[in-house]
């Protein structure tokens, strides 16, 4: 049974998710006065007129903002951390006193889905991985979805002669890619992975340099639908929108983005945002 059907955050299998939980994330500093991003209800109006399927939130903003005057299906954002905390090793708290707690928020707020961050790799990673497989195991009784923001990061990464094979294997990507570690093949299809196993209705997941790639890691979610998270703002819009089409024909479900498009001018970020729907849904808006 596909439960994100069902919330409109997927039309016929697809997503384009507009994410807003950069304010405590990353701090003010992704905002700019000079556009509003600052401004809940300009997210919103973004996400409106720019005919995302979803948004994403934090508990607070939701409560206060959404729906607001706007029908968009809401992805409610359980867990977060701050980035004062500079840590080798994060851990993104759940926000609620546990996951029944959470799920009746997201009923209360009128969310279609619930999200949650886990850090692969973390020292904190067994405490996020009983917490999102809890969550999944609790929100598909209440028939709710899931989507997991699989991040991995911690000290574990910084260790060439680890003793994991498979950071290993990706330090040694890294290196002849010139990626990421966290964004070589290797990691980037184990976070699929990742979040398929612990139960998770969908992925937010890095590109992984290529569309062949990219395809490995949507095989290894075996269902799970992927979404490409849209990470920094990239050096050009182009640069961007090839990312996305090849995660497209790679067989992924879309994209969740954030600075990509709220950090754009209003006619740019429109502009953007029109250009995302073609790729994504195969058709032209009047």
């Amino acid at each position: 049974m596909d439960l994100l059907e069902g919330t409109g955050i997927t039309r016929g299998g697809k997503a384009m998710i507009l994410a807003y939980d950069h304010g405590m994330e990353h701090g003010p500093r992704d905002f700019d006065p000079a556009i509003g991003s600052e401004d809940p209800m300009h997210l919103l109006s973004l996400a409106a007129d720019g005919n995302f399927t979803a948004v994403v939130m934090l508990p607070g903003t939701a409560q206060k903002y959404y729906p607001a005057r706007f029908s968009l299906p809401l992805i409610l954002k359980v867990n977060a951390k701050s980035e004062l905390f500079a840590g080798d090793d994060p851990y993104s708290p759940l926000l609620f006193a546990d996951t029944r707690e959470a799920i009746e928020a997201a009923k209360v707020l009128g969310a279609g889905a619930l999200g949650y961050t886990i850090y692969l790799g973390s020292s904190h990673e067994s405490l996020m991985a009983r917490e999102l497989s809890s969550l999944c195991y609790a929100a598909h009784k209440a028939s709710l979805p899931v989507v997991a923001w699989v991040y991995p990061r911690g000290s574990s990464f910084a260790k060439e002669n680890s003793g994991s094979a498979t950071v290993r294997k990706a330090l040694a990507e890294a290196k002849e890619l010139g990626l990421a570690v966290d964004e070589t093949p290797t990691i980037v299809a184990y976070a699929a992975r990742a979040a398929f196993e612990l139960g998770a209705d969908m992925a937010k997941i890095k590109y992984s340099g290529s569309e062949e790639s990219f395809r490995w890691a949507v095989r290894c979610a075996a269902g799970t639908k992927v979404v490409m998270s849209g990470g920094p703002k990239t050096k050009t819009a182009e640069e961007f929108l090839a990312q996305v089409a090849a995660v497209m024909q790679a067989g992924g479900a879309g994209v969740a983005v954030g600075r990509n498009v709220w950090q754009l001018p209003e006619k740019e970020a429109l502009e953007i945002s029109r250009k995302l729907h073609d790729i994504i849904f195969g058709e032209q808006r009047q």
